[in-house]
Order: structure tokens, then C-alpha cells, then sequence
């Protein structure tokens, strides 16, 4: 009886988990929105929910580190930075002084394709959030102290990020040198190099060039009347001007055609952290279920098979996992991982031989269901606050994609089968030796070894710069 009964519990438990994680996923329907296009190209977006009293914004502009001067890596992201540091009558501390009485939030961010402003407000202080959003974005002070004081922090953090925070380079030196000299591998954040050769008018320069009302996309989620916040956004952006420079078309992407090695030579290193990856597909592509549920099993979760070799079976790693960077023109797939120095090369092998088993069809009808459960129920916690909304809606509009993308998620996860997640794997998943491996650490002692893989670049992590010389 007590084994029937333990049987009936479990069975009834995974079909509560089943029923739920379908209900969420259908449940995720996007809410009602108002589009709104201004005289001067600027995009409005409002979404009423009033479930808490709260406004979330969410301002892209589109431009980011792909429209960086060539020989000034770190623009965007410098001008962005700055653009918490006082707008209209505000100067710094006015400016967040103001921001910090209300319990509101405003926070900016660069991307390669873009450069973002976010916050928060009551919704009774719908009036000040859309005279500081204005500000921002229209009236930057753009101050020469401020600049410069920024610019001394931002060198600062990659210098701590060399000594202590080594992972975190991976993905800059893997795009460096992955996408050369394509704009897609800058990085967002500049090197101690570019960012010490930008001046105050190069970011003054840069904000005339490319801020402006036809680059911008105003999403709005919350607690407010479309009507009323309509008005008041039209009138706050209309008279805006355009930027003065047009956007910069993206390039097609490089094709690699075998696998090629960078090592950044740390003499002190005690580990290895590696990073492997590929050009890959872009957002707007139609098998966007089916590149999750794969990427998933490989390298998106803890039990998945990166991470359950690298750290649950052989203690090689605290951690391993794989990811897209999906943008407009192309992008990217890629994985990282880090171990000790003597371990390096083992560690590497069984990464590689695990991306081989993949290709070798290691995927069975009962990781895929498992992936899809799992899919399917992270997927409506992304969805479920005003900010949340904000930056989806953004998103949309920035690819051009409608609500269909969210909407229909649910299902065309579900309808994912096994031929098709194969077929992702050899379409869209590189094989092993059609990757760019990228290895920081101890040079004298990995650096024979690391040739087997392909042929090797070597530089020094005291360099100024993420970019190879060619």
C-alpha cells in the first residue's frame, strides 16, 4: 500500500508539473499595446497594466558599440555612462538626488547594437519620469569632469577585471577575435587603449551623431493612462532632431573554416578560462525554439551536458555553459569554462569531445522532453513585471519582430521534435574543429600543448588591447 502510495503521489506531482508548465506557457499571451510614430521617426510604445502602481521604461537607442569610431572603442558606452550624470538644470548630484527622493531608478547600458536607458517610478510621479527621461536623452549635460572622471573608472575596471574577474574577458577576447575586424567584435566597453585616446568632444561628437529621435524606441509598461502618457511623451519628443549621421550598415559576417587558437599569456594564473565558439544565426531566425531547446541540453542548464561532464562527473570545473548572442545581422554561439593550470588540456579535451557527442546524436527523445519542460517553464518568468514588459516590447520593435514571437513560443516549443533539434545541431551548432578557442592563463605552461588544437596566436594580458595584431 505504502509503495502504491508514494507511486500515485509522484505520478500525480509530475502531472501537476506537466499541467502547470503547459498553462504557464499558453498563459504568456502578449498584453494590449499602443503604437505610437512621431513626425521625427520616434517610436512610442505603452502598455497599461495596472496591477501595481508602478511605471517602467525602457528607451533604446539603436546605434551601441557597432557605431564606435574605429580608433575610439568605448564611445558609446562612455557616452552612456555619462548620461546618468546630469541632463537639463541637473547636474550629478541634482540629477540623482531628484531620481533618489521619489524611490524611482534610472540606469543605462550599452550593447554592440545599442545603447539603453531603463527605470522605475511611482505612478504618481508620471510627470517627473517623463521630464527626466526627456533630459536624458535630448539634454545631457555631458560634462567635462564627469568624462573624464568616468573614463579614469571604466580603464580601472578592466584593469581589476585582468587581475581578478578573468572570466569575464573570455567573451571579449573570443569576440575580438572570432569576428576580427567586423563591428560586431568591438568590445562594447572599449580597451585600456581606445579609451585612453577618447576625448570629451569625441563623446560629444558622438552623441550629434547618433542620438536622436529616428534611432529612438520609447517602451513604456505600467500603472498610467495611454492617453495621458501619450500626450505628454509626444509632446516631451516631438520637436527632437534627428541624429546627424546615418546608421552604418553591419557587414556580412566572417566564415571560419577551422579552428585557430588565442592564447592570452596571465605568467601569475593559477587557472585556465577557456571560451570556444562561432558565428551563428541571427535573432529574427525561425527555428528559434528549436536553437534553445538544443543550446539548453548542451550548455543552458546545470544538469546539462557541458556541465555535467566538466563539473558533476570529473570535478574539472566549478561551472561550464553555453550560450547564443543573437543580434540584427548574425551573431554568434559559444561556450566557456574554467579549470586549474595543470588541468587545462584535459578540461579543453572533454569540452570538445562533448560538443562531438552531440554531433554523434547524444540527444534522445528523453532529454528533448526534458529540455521542453524546462523551456517551458522558465519562459513566463521572464514575463511577468512592468520592466519586464518594457524591454520586450523594445525588443520587438528593434528586430522587427511582432507579438508572435512571444506568443507563440509556448507552442512551437512544444512542437519541437527530435529531427528538428538534429538538424539544429548540424546546421547552426559548430563541430569541434570549427571553433576559435580562446584560453587566458599561464602561457609557459599550456602553450605547447595548446597547439594541437590549431594554430596559435599568442598575447599578453598586460596588452592594452583585446584585439590579436594581425
Amino acid at each position: 500500500m505504502n509503495a502504491l502510495r508514494r507511486f500515485i503521489v509522484v505520478t500525480a506531482s509530475i502531472c501537476s508539473l506537466s499541467v502547470t508548465s503547459a498553462f504557464a506557457a499558453n498563459a504568456v499571451k502578449t498584453p494590449d499595446f499602443e503604437t505610437v510614430k512621431l513626425p521625427n521617426g520616434a517610436t512610442l510604445l505603452l502598455m497599461e497594466r495596472h496591477d501595481v502602481p508602478l511605471i517602467s521604461f525602457n528607451a533604446v537607442i539603436r546605434g551601441g558599440a557597432l557605431t564606435d569610431p574605429e580608433n575610439r572603442l568605448g564611445t558609446a558606452n562612455l557616452l552612456a555612462g555619462l548620461l546618468e550624470k546630469g541632463a537639463g538644470s541637473r547636474d550629478a548630484n541634482a540629477f540623482a538626488e531628484t531620481v533618489a527622493s521619489v524611490g524611482g531608478s534610472i540606469e543605462t547600458g550599452t550593447a554592440t547594437e545599442s545603447i539603453s536607458v531603463a527605470g522605475s517610478f511611482l505612478a504618481r510621479d508620471q510627470k517627473l519620469m517623463v521630464e527626466l527621461l526627456a533630459d536624458v536623452l535630448q539634454r545631457p549635460r555631458l560634462e567635462q569632469a564627469q568624462f573624464e572622471a568616468l573614463r579614469g573608472r571604466y580603464i580601472e575596471f578592466i584593469r581589476a577585471a585582468k587581475d581578478s574577474d578573468r572570466s569575464s574577458l573570455t567573451p571579449i577576447y573570443g569576440a575580438a577575435t572570432l569576428f576580427g575586424s567586423h563591428p560586431y567584435g568591438r568590445p562594447v566597453g572599449g580597451s585600456e587603449a581606445s579609451l585612453a585616446a577618447i576625448t570629451h568632444s569625441d563623446v560629444q561628437k558622438y552623441y550629434q551623431d547618433n542620438v536622436g529621435a529616428d534611432r529612438v524606441i520609447i517602451a513604456v509598461a505600467g500603472d498610467f493612462k495611454t492617453s495621458q502618457l501619450k500626450s505628454s511623451l509626444s509632446r516631451a519628443f516631438s520637436g527632437w532632431r534627428k541624429a546627424g549621421q546615418p546608421m552604418p550598415s553591419v557587414p556580412k559576417q566572417p566564415d571560419i573554416t577551422g579552428r585557430r587558437v588565442l592564447l592570452v599569456d596571465a605568467p601569475d594564473a593559477v587557472q585556465s578560462y577557456f571560451w570556444a565558439g562561432d558565428v551563428s544565426v541571427a535573432r529574427k531566425d525561425p527555428r528559434r525554439a528549436s536553437l534553445d531547446i538544443v543550446n539548453t541540453l548542451f550548455g543552458g542548464r546545470f544538469t546539462s551536458m557541458l556541465n555535467t561532464e566538466l563539473r558533476i562527473r570529473s570535478g574539472l570545473s566549478y561551472g561550464a555553459s553555453s550560450r547564443f548572442d543573437r543580434m540584427a545581422e548574425g551573431g554568434s554561439w559559444e561556450f566557456a569554462s574554467f579549470t586549474r593550470t595543470e588541468k587545462t588540456i584535459e578540461a579543453i579535451d572533454l569540452a570538445f569531445a562533448t560538443l562531438d557527442k552531440l554531433h554523434e546524436g547524444a540527444i534522445a527523445d528523453p532529454q528533448l522532453e526534458s529540455a521542453k519542460s524546462y523551456v517551458l517553464g522558465q519562459y513566463p518568468l521572464g514575463l511577468e513585471t512592468a520592466s519586464q514588459w518594457a524591454y520586450q516590447l523594445a525588443t520587438l520593435e528593434f528586430y522587427g519582430l511582432d507579438r508572435s514571437y512571444i506568443d507563440n513560443y509556448g507552442d512551437a516549443l512544444r512542437a519541437v521534435t527530435l529531427a528538428d533539434a538534429k538538424r539544429i545541431v548540424s546546421e547552426v551548432i559548430p563541430p569541434s574543429q570549427q571553433s576559435v578557442l580562446v584560453v587566458i592563463g599561464k602561457a609557459d605552461a599550456i602553450r605547447d600543448d595548446l597547439r594541437k588544437y590549431g594554430p596559435l596566436t599568442e598575447v599578453k594580458l598586460a596588452d592594452p588591447e583585446f584585439q590579436p595584431k594581425s
